[in-house]
């Protein structure tokens, strides 16, 4: 139980950016992924702007074959492989060609749903009779674990190889799992991340909630705005981050790059009581998951410099202040920076864990701060609390040695990780 674990590699698919050197130039100089879209427009969505990965079949080619893609309709599986591959290769490992599986390796790949496009195609399908139209591949698409059945056949996995799903918390819990395998000597490697599909039929139910903006949908990059009185409902996103989480001594062995180390973290429920409900956190739990992070990782609330926050551009961001205030018992001038990707990508559900903490690793490995983007009028909840100037809107460029990144799911689910700067 006292292995040590770090990250040794990385990979990403976001709104503003596919592929690390990309979405790390987006990060730092504040660029928005999020743009009209047409197919919500047409189908006459309140909110008709979105945070949609750009993936052309060129590049889609890169990661499968013609074969695979012939009947192949899933961004989620589509955004996780390319996000895992990346990964992968970013560690320095080579795809596992041998007759036996790498038992040493495995993955923790999450998802909210796959292959959402492919449930639909097949509904038509079936409706019109076509059945044997679906093409060979259609339960690989649309079973829930599909991600990372799709990873562990290309890489040759033969450690666990499954597919977590808990809402918006899901990729920092895949991270969490991760952690908590190779720390009891289960696993020396995994691939861990989260991916969420595109489009009208993951996004519905939220518009029909009316928890989206409406307000913005003729000024996209705007309508993104955590943090900020203005603040209308959240743009919805997609796509996919992944990690390569190790065994330290396995890392320093082959000489691999190291981007972070992990101290720890935190997964809880609400238990939807208290203020706790299936849309709204439970404060005492968010809390508890906070404060229970920071324990785990043996570190002091003093030490933190960033926090990279769940702020979903919903009434519930001053809340979540003031949650993060309590935890650490921190306020005003004494308290952390903190930030939110979704001013940049909007919320991408079950994927915005792992893309989100992409940006958090970032941070650490480059020593910067990235701006939240669109909140020039701080809600009076925020600044009630914190200093204005804890709420970065330009880059900071300093050293960065502790960032804690935290998610809040539907369900009254939580989860809370620190990563700090390796040192050996």
């Amino acid at each position: 139980m006292n292995r040590r674990v770090v990250i040794t590699g990385m990979g990403v698919v976001a709104p503003n950016g596919v592929g690390l050197q990309e979405f790390t130039h987006a990060i730092k100089n504040g660029l928005s992924g999020i743009k009209k879209d047409p197919e919500l427009a047409r189908l006459k969505f309140s909110c008709q702007i979105s945070g949609t990965p750009t993936i052309s079949t060129e590049k889609a080619l890169e990661y499968f074959t013609e074969l695979e893609l012939r009947n192949f309709n899933s961004s989620g599986i589509l955004y996780g492989v390319i996000a895992g591959l990346d990964a992968w290769k970013d560690a320095g490992l080579e795809i596992n060609e041998a007759t036996d599986p790498d038992w040493d390796s495995g993955t923790i790949f999450g998802a909210g749903t796959s292959g959402i496009e492919k449930f639909r195609e097949s509904i038509y399908k079936i409706d019109d009779f076509q059945t044997k139209r679906l093409g060979s591949t259609a339960v690989a698409q649309t079973m829930n674990s599909g991600i990372s059945a799709y990873l562990g056949g290309k890489l040759g996995l033969g450690n666990q190889v499954t597919t977590n799903s808990s809402a918006c918390t899901t990729g920092t819990e895949s991270l969490m799992m991760a952690f908590d395998r190779i720390k009891s000597g289960q696993a020396k490697r995994i691939l861990a991340g989260s991916t969420s599909d595109s489009g009208p039929y993951i996004w519905g139910g939220f518009d029909a909630m009316r928890v989206c903006t409406f307000k913005h949908n003729d000024m996209p990059e705007k309508g993104s705005r955590p943090l900020s009185a203005t603040a209308s409902g959240f743009v919805p996103g997609s796509g996919a981050g992944a990690f390569v989480v190790e065994d330290l001594e396995l890392a320093l062995a082959r000489g691999a790059k190291i981007y972070a180390e992990i101290l720890g973290g935190n997964i809880n429920s609400g238990g939807q009581r208290g203020s706790g409900t299936m849309t709204a956190p439970n404060a005492v739990a968010v809390q508890r998951c906070i404060t229970e992070a920071v324990k785990n990782s043996g570190i002091n609330p003093e030490e933190i410099d960033a926090i990279n926050g769940h702020l979903t551009a919903t009434t519930k961001d001053g809340f979540e202040i003031e949650n993060w205030s309590q935890a650490l018992g921190l306020k005003k001038d004494s308290f952390p920076y903190i930030n939110s990707l979704k001013s940049m990508i909007g919320h991408c559900l079950s994927a915005a864990g792992s893309i989100e903490s992409v940006a958090s690793v970032l941070q650490i490995h480059e020593n910067f701060v990235f701006p939240s983007i669109n909140c020039e009028d701080l809600h009076p909840e925020v600044t009630a609390i914190i200093d204005a100037n804890k709420v970065p809107q330009k880059l900071i460029e300093m050293p960065v040695n502790i960032v804690v990144k935290a998610s809040f799911g539907f369900g009254d689910v939580n989860g809370c990780i620190v990563f700090k700067k390796f040192e050996k």
